[in-house]
């Protein structure tokens, strides 16, 4: 070896130290993903004497994030099939005429088995023989694998902080909801009511509530948001302050109802909507006024009646206004009352043969003799044992929530 070739190669160890250095410091300081790119490029090109470049990065696809000295112009330009099973440093004689094979040579960008990214490079330097330095290539893969993995970690790093805000917001989105719910609920000779939540994810959309108006009067009311998640519960949060506010003014359900449907609408801008049931009971006057507005039907079971379901009513809230029609139910004579009111997770729960559990089951719960002398916390803890028993191994689909009142 001659003292030329000597100096040459010192040359070049010191341009690949400043080409590392760089790379590092830029790592270093914490760059976004684009600006460690554009170093990436900048160092190999003028630190390194590449003449031609182009990297594909997968993401959840392959795209190319640098590029300089090509023909073509490669982030318009997809990655052929062929190259993403390369394993080594490879020639591109090895693979048919493409626009790829402007390059010389593709080099692969692994951790731990998984291929990262793919380095193209062109317009190398070969010796006496035709060969391209090796340890050259090794050194370019080196360096890629350096940026890549730490741009690879930058994401992951990024994606945690992201899961671990987004559950901070569960957390406090669950606690909102939770405070929608009463604290307590009455339980007294006269007037019972028993309510059970089970929600689906952390937070649901799912909401139900008991609201005295005066010493003879109470709302009873359950709804059910489309969606779930955050933007289910502040909806559905929107919504309790809208109700309680407009009970306040006036104790007219159509007139609350209307309302409802409006501020719903403007809300969500008919992007979501509410299905609900409110009830309005007088126990001087034994009169119960309801609305059903696209829910559930509840079931009402008293002495002088028997069974049946509460369906008049409107549409679902906040899908259009005016409500092309709205009802009010009135029932008189009521003063030895059941009412059970769900959502629809609860007869939408499936089996592992694909059945709905359906009204029809808690139609037949409640036609069975003896069912309306038990407490309404049996009557829950039934039904839920019965829901659990018919899903078998199949899990909940959906919010499940029971409501019921017991006058008399």
């Amino acid at each position: 070896m001659t003292l030329e070739d000597l100096r040459k190669q010192v040359e070049i160890k010191e341009l690949e130290l400043n080409a590392l250095l760089e790379i590092t410091q830029a790592i270093n300081s914490n760059l976004p993903a684009a600006s460690l790119y554009k170093i990436y490029n900048f160092t190999l090109r003028s630190n390194l004497q590449i003449k031609k470049l182009a990297l594909f990065v997968l993401d959840d696809e392959w795209n190319c994030k640098a590029s300089f000295g090509t023909e073509h112009h490669f982030q318009s330009v997809k990655l052929l099939p062929a190259f993403k099973t390369v394993q080594d440093i490879t020639h591109l004689r090895e693979f048919d005429e493409c626009e790829f094979t402007e390059f010389d040579i593709v080099i692969p960008v692994t951790h731990k088995s998984n291929t990262l990214a793919l380095v193209f490079v062109g317009g190398l330097e070969k010796d006496e023989s035709g060969n391209v330095d090796e340890a050259g290539l090794r050194f370019i893969q080196a360096l890629s694998n350096i940026i890549i993995v730490a741009i690879e970690n930058k994401k992951l790093a990024n994606k945690q902080l992201a899961q671990e805000a987004f559950r901070k917001e569960l957390e406090i989105a669950s606690d909102v909801q939770q405070f929608l719910f009463p604290e307590s609920l009455p339980n007294s000779e006269l007037l019972k009511v028993e309510a059970s939540y089970l929600p689906h994810d952390m937070v649901g959309g799912d909401y139900y509530d008991y609201i005295p108006i005066n010493q003879n009067q109470f709302l009873i009311c359950i709804a059910d948001v489309s969606g779930k998640g955050i933007g289910a519960a502040l909806m559905m949060s929107n919504f309790q302050a809208s109700l309680r506010t407009l009970l306040r003014q006036t104790p007219n359900l159509t007139d609350i109802v209307e309302a409802l449907n409006y501020q719903v609408l403007e809300n969500t801008k008919g992007e979501k909507f509410i299905t609900c049931f409110a009830a309005i009971y007088d126990i001087k006057l034994k009169t119960m006024v309801y609305v059903n507005a696209g829910h559930n039907p509840p079931i009402l079971w008293d002495k002088r009646s028997g069974l049946r379901l509460l369906e008049d009513g409107s549409t679902v809230l906040g899908a259009m206004h005016p409500l092309p029609f709205l009802n009010e139910g009135f029932i008189t004579d009521l003063d030895d009352f059941l009412l059970f009111c769900y959502t629809d997770g609860l007869t939408e729960t499936v089996n592992e043969q694909g059945q709905e559990f359906g009204v029809d089951r808690v139609l037949h719960y409640f036609n069975q003799d003896h069912t309306y002398t038990k407490d309404l916390k049996t009557i829950h803890q039934d039904i839920i044992v019965a829901l659990d028993s018919f899903k078998g191994k199949k899990g909940y689909n959906d919010d499940i929530t029971i409501l019921s009142c017991r006058v008399g």
